[in-house]
């Protein structure tokens, strides 16, 4: 997901970045920048730039702006995918700053190459301490298809943190084939706390299992979320195929209808403007989407109403912009079609889920005018997501 964002870095020059990187924050106008140049080298390709983010690893964490580029580092490495940067990752696995110890793992397993007996034994060490450090190193063991630490992660499906259980459960299905403990994750995806929905999507994502698919598009969490799992499982070779068979499920999960998901009534509005405009902005996408559901079934001049409100103070939240969009186009209201217009336009990747809507809205609104520009973004965009979309809308137009 982080590549939809190096848009936002490209006014910064790779050696102007490098420089910034391993500068004093002292000596910075703005010291934000160190960290900021660490993201912008995540794009480069030289080896000038890895070498420069493989020091930045060793910069001293007790100034603050250091610690967090040195996080940022980290993370960018694993999207270099560079196994020259598998050592300083190692030892940043040591390191007593957490969060830097999630971005090691996690880069670690991007960069998904063979790792040594050794490299597996720091890794299982690392199976200690706080729960967050725990489940990332667990997905790490998931995702590199690590038997190394099979009999500790399997003392874990019980663990009282879902997080834990949940992680150690996708490891027992990917790793030792044990799909039988997935069968709790399922309940967990209409859970009443987000996380814990949250967190079954990715774990059944990892467990790689395509029988749950059609249960993981239904939880009421965010679209690009349940996509990422959705297209693990049904592009697991990241080749941009989808079976026939599965065409159908991917769409609906992009089109994102409210009235597709497994709702509960908790997360429901009642069809009040003000109550329903609240819960559009809510953290919990449950209530989310159930103020989505509300609106849905409102009489077409009451929504167009309450859409005008919000557009009119909220269009600039790329959250409310993604449900705006996207009623525009499950509500048929042509009379605010523009909307689909000005989002599929949108360029800024914050937007990016925005122009996803935008282009199932255009098939749902007939906007066949759009279709220069569905072309192009389904030949530039490197978001699979969006790029499918786009892809089975201008089919459909054909």
């Amino acid at each position: 997901m982080a590549e939809r964002f190096d848009i936002l870095f490209e006014g910064m020059s790779e050696e102007s970045s490098l420089k910034i990187l391993l500068s004093d924050p002292k000596d910075l106008p703005n010291p934000v920048d160190k960290y900021m140049a660490a993201t912008r080298l995540a794009a480069c390709t030289s080896d000038e730039s890895l070498q420069g983010l493989i020091s930045a690893v060793d910069l001293d964490p007790e100034d603050l702006f250091n610690r967090i580029t040195r996080r940022k580092a980290i993370e960018a490495l694993g999207r270099r995918k560079n196994v020259q940067a598998l050592d300083c990752l190692f030892k940043a696995l040591e390191f007593d700053d957490e969060p830097s110890v999630i971005n090691a793992a996690d880069s670690i397993t991007q960069i998904s190459a063979p790792l040594t007996e050794s490299q597996c034994d720091s890794l299982l060490k690392t199976l200690t301490g706080s729960d967050p450090k725990k489940r990332a190193v667990i997905q790490a063991h998931t995702r590199l298809g690590l038997k190394s630490g099979t009999s500790f992660i399997q003392t874990l499906i019980h663990d009282e943190n879902p997080l834990i259980s949940g992680a150690a459960r996708a490891f027992c299905a990917r790793v030792e084939g044990d799909l039988d403990q997935l069968k709790p994750l399922i309940p967990q995806l209409q859970d009443l706390q987000a996380g814990r929905r949250r967190s079954a999507v990715i774990d059944l994502g990892d467990a790689g299992d395509i029988t749950v698919l059609d249960c993981l598009i239904k939880s009421a969490v965010s679209m690009p979320l349940r996509a990422k799992s959705a297209f693990q499982l049904v592009d697991p070779h990241k080749k941009s195929q989808v079976a026939e068979e599965h065409i159908n499920t991917i769409t609906t999960l992009l089109q994102d209808d409210p009235r597709s998901l497994s709702m509960r009534e908790e997360w429901l509005s009642n069809q009040d403007p003000i109550e329903i405009e609240n819960n559009l902005q809510h953290r919990d996408e449950g209530k989310q989407y159930g103020a989505a559901l509300s609106l849905l079934k409102m009489p077409k001049p009451q929504q167009i109403e309450i859409l005008d409100g919000i557009h009119s103070r909220l269009w600039s939240d790329y959250g409310a912009n993604y449900l705006l969009t996207s009623l525009v186009g499950l509500g048929s209201i042509h009379e605010r079609e523009e909307l689909v217009r000005t989002s599929l336009a949108e360029t800024l990747p914050q937007y990016a889920k925005s122009r996803v809507a935008a282009a199932w809205a255009c098939l749902k609104l007939d906007l066949n005018d759009q279709r220069g520009l569905l072309k192009e973004i389904n030949t530039s965009s490197q978001w699979l997501p969006l790029k499918w979309s786009c892809s089975q809308v201008l089919k459909k137009f054909s």
